[in-house]
């Protein structure tokens, strides 16, 4: 609990009970106890209490680890969707969260306490776009190869590529860079341990820099490294719609 004037701002507001308080009027009226003014007045009458003491006008409240109660009943917050987040993993940060070596991993971007994990794996030098939930079903289904959800990476390589060390990665198609490599656009619908390192590897090529851009249709977009944000309602409805197809997809190396 923390007074109005402290309650610092958050970055994801649509995920407000992950990332930010809330105003005690607020919560208490989306519970359905009263209205906003109502709530006011219940507060000056010294009905409302925050984890066992008098609540005051403007109380900040954390709706998952504070403890509201008005005349003495605990309120308990209504179901909500779960939380889904996109976050711009880093280079030499692990896909965790916690690591008994002491490196970054992922619970130092992330808010705790709200049962939060990564979907799936990145491996430490690989950079971009990693969901981050507290939905286990909605995970497993996003990474069940039932489902072959797409992942798309851009893969910086040394040299220019053959057209068979292409064909052999899979690569939708091929850019020139500027530094004298090229970079690969590929996609896999599983989620295989170093699929894409192990692809290049097997074709001769050496990884320079490896990105992954979107999962599903869920895009990484401009989001700065070490970032986080929340879905889109657009995305969140994408998202389900891809998972709700339930078509099974032959085994496949790339597409």
């Amino acid at each position: 609990m923390q007074p109005a004037s402290e309650a610092g701002s958050a970055g994801l507001a649509s995920d407000a009970r992950v990332l930010s308080g809330v105003r005690i009027n607020r919560f208490l009226a989306r519970c359905g106890i009263a209205s906003r003014r109502e709530v006011d007045a219940l507060i000056v009458a010294g009905r409302v209490a925050v984890n066992g003491r008098r609540a005051a006008l403007g109380t900040i409240v954390d709706p998952i680890h504070d403890q509201v109660s008005v005349d003495g009943r605990v309120v308990r917050p209504p179901a909500e969707p779960p939380v889904i987040l996109v976050f711009h993993k880093p280079r030499g940060v692990v896909t965790t969260m916690a690591d008994e070596r002491g490196r970054r991993c992922v619970a130092d971007f992330v808010p705790r306490g709200c049962g939060l994990f990564p979907v799936g794996r990145l491996d430490a030098d690989t950079t971009g776009l990693l969901l981050v939930t507290n939905d286990g079903e909605l995970a497993a289904r996003l990474l069940h190869p039932r489902y072959g959800v797409p992942r798309h990476y851009e893969v910086d390589v040394a040299g220019q590529p053959r057209a068979d060390q292409v064909r052999f990665v899979g690569a939708r198609w091929v850019r020139r860079l500027p530094h004298g490599g090229a970079r690969l656009f590929v996609v896999l619908r599983e989620g295989r341990n170093r699929e894409v390192r192990r692809l290049c590897a097997g074709a001769g090529l050496r990884v320079l820099a490896l990105k992954r851009t979107a999962f599903g249709p869920v895009r990484l977009g401009g989001l700065p490294e070490g970032a986080i944000r929340a879905l889109t309602a657009r995305e969140r409805l994408a998202l389900q719609a891809t998972l709700h197809e339930k078509k099974t997809v032959a085994p496949q190396r790339t597409s």
